[in-house]
């Protein structure tokens, strides 16, 4: 059976991408962060620690809207060209 998505929810879709960008930011931010601080100088931290409290929150941020954005104009597309298709079936039990 043929099933259309008619309709992407804009503000529940960015705020699950927007926390699941964070959390992949900062699963690859830590080693980075761990690797640089050996290579750093001993009084050059600063800019390190800012990058660790900032990126995930941009990466949130950006997530969201961006999420938004493309549900949206998902939203606004599917009256003319139609949703994404896909096909289930069911599966009958013995």
């Amino acid at each position: 059976m043929k099933q259309q998505i008619s309709r992407l929810s804009p503000h529940q879709n960015g705020k699950v991408f927007g926390v699941l960008m964070a959390v992949v930011c900062l699963v690859f931010l830590v080693p980075v962060l761990l690797m640089v601080s050996f290579v750093a100088p001993p009084g050059n931290k600063g800019p390190m620690f800012i990058m660790f409290v900032f990126m995930p929150f941009v990466y949130l941020v950006f997530g969201y809207f961006m999420t938004a954005i493309g549900c949206g104009l998902y939203n606004f597309m599917f009256k003319y060209a139609g949703g994404i298709e896909y096909e289930t079936q069911v599966e009958e039990t013995a």
